[in-house]
């Protein structure tokens, strides 16, 4: 079996990652919880809120099996992380900062993405072209719904009706009954799709690329691309901010951006070495990347265009989705 780490053999199958909703609204504090791989650990950051203050670690939760993906409730009360090769979803009281329980799943789960209500939480199999749905306080209970192969990104539309989910080794984007579970639309995309993020309003979604090094554009109603944005080298994730988006571009230590109407390129950013995990702050005033082989976590001015600070977080940072709690 293939390994989901992000280092040599995740390489080989050209993996890269995904996101959720993007924020639209000012939040009061904020904190990160960062999936670091290979130390087995969600590192807790504090983002500073908004009195300018740079993050720092509060934090470290022990979660074994190689935890990648991770995705946090609207309520901020919960972080669910998955762990490929444990084989689990780890539920974590985000307040309590531990695991309060640890569902067992089977294949490879890898993205994660959570309804606006809390629940179900969809997992993408990575080996087995389906989404796990489980509810966490019904662990028993594990359904399943089809998706394309080598499932990754994962994103639930803001009413929850639908999710979204990156289908690698298809090319294309799936469109799931979040409720029947059916698959009811195939949306064709870049070259190997990993990272998908939905806008606030869940109108757009775009995907980024890591075979062609780009990034789709969907209209979600009319279940169409409607544009191509080419960014850096193995694009992973895309992060939403304002007018803008935010790429990482794994090979590249960049993130580039570009102007959501437009699609017209904006400039790009330096980042650490290997970026991946992205998602933006509440007020939309900054960015926030994730550096696998820095260990560390970018902070991006999304005014000045330009890094203003960087945190170390632990070793083997991913971070593979809505990483971010906010309080409500």
């Amino acid at each position: 079996m293939n390994s989901l780490l992000p280092g040599a053999a995740a390489l080989a199958l050209g993996a890269a990652f995904a996101f959720a909703v993007a924020p639209s609204v000012a939040a009061r504090a904020e904190e990160a919880f960062v999936t670091n791989q290979p130390a087995n650990e969600v590192a807790v950051v504090d983002l500073g809120g908004g009195d300018g203050a740079l993050p720092r670690l509060v934090g470290r939760i022990p979660v074994p099996g190689q935890p990648a993906g991770v995705a946090v409730t609207a309520d901020g009360r919960r972080a669910f992380v998955t762990s490929p090769e444990g084989k689990a979803l780890s539920v974590i009281d985000t307040q309590a900062r531990r695991v309060v329980a640890r569902i067992a799943l089977e294949g490879g789960p890898l993205g994660v993405a959570v309804a606006p209500a809390g629940a179900p939480v969809f997992v993408a199999d990575w080996y087995a072209a389906r989404l796990f749905v489980v509810d966490p306080d019904h662990p028993d209970a594990i359904r399943t719904a089809p998706a394309g192969a080598s499932p990754s990104g994962l994103a639930v539309t803001p009413d929850g009706a639908f999710v979204l989910c990156a289908d690698r080794d298809d090319d294309t984007v799936s469109v799931i009954d979040a409720v029947g579970l059916a698959r009811v639309a195939v949306i064709p995309v870049g070259r190997r799709p990993f990272g998908l993020t939905l806008s606030a309003d869940g109108t757009r979604a775009y995907t980024a690329n890591v075979g062609s090094d780009d990034v789709s554009v969907i209209d979600v109603a009319a279940r169409a691309v409607v544009g191509t944005v080419k960014v850096g080298a193995r694009p992973y994730a895309v992060a939403l901010s304002g007018a803008l988006a935010f790429v990482t571009n794994q090979y590249a230590g960049t993130v580039s951006v570009f102007d959501v109407e437009s699609l017209a390129p904006r400039g790009t950013i330096p980042v650490g070495e290997y970026p991946e995990g992205i998602a933006a702050s509440g007020d939309g005033r900054r960015v926030y990347v994730a550096n696998w082989f820095d260990n560390t976590l970018s902070v991006i001015d999304t005014g000045a265009l330009k890094v203003v600070g960087t945190a170390a977080v632990g070793d083997g940072p991913r971070a593979f989705g809505a990483f971010i709690r906010r309080d409500r």
